[in-house]
């Protein structure tokens, strides 16, 4: 979960982990660049797109897509609405503020992708 702000980081936090989800949260993208390379477990990367630093959620996307291409992205942003053509292949958008139904939808779709649905 990459995510600046603390208390929507805690609750997409509890969100995941209530769906069987185990996380890992950072503020920035270049924490959840050190936190990809040094671990092979992650296979869900949850961003906004509003970050602070020289890397925003998006250019994340990309970043995950091209060095870690099966890795599920899921990007979020009550700011922005990115085109299709500005994400990576394979992405997934959900606005701000989360409607918990659209949330849960999003979280049985990754499930199906792991094969845990």
């Amino acid at each position: 979960m990459v995510e600046d702000d603390l208390i929507v980081r805690m609750d997409i936090v509890d969100s995941l982990e209530e769906a069987g989800f185990k996380s890992v949260e950072v503020g920035s993208a270049t924490k959840a660049i050190s936190v990809l390379e040094s671990r092979s477990d992650i296979r869900v990367v949850f961003t906004d797109i509003e970050m602070p630093g020289k890397m925003d959620g998006l250019a994340l996307s990309h970043y995950v897509r091209r060095r870690w291409p099966p890795t599920i992205v899921v990007i979020s942003s009550g700011q922005q609405k990115p085109r299709r053509d500005e994400m990576p292949a394979n992405v997934e958008f959900i606005s701000k503020p989360y409607h918990s139904t659209q949330l849960a939808n999003i979280l049985q779709g990754i499930k199906r992708q792991l094969g845990q649905a």
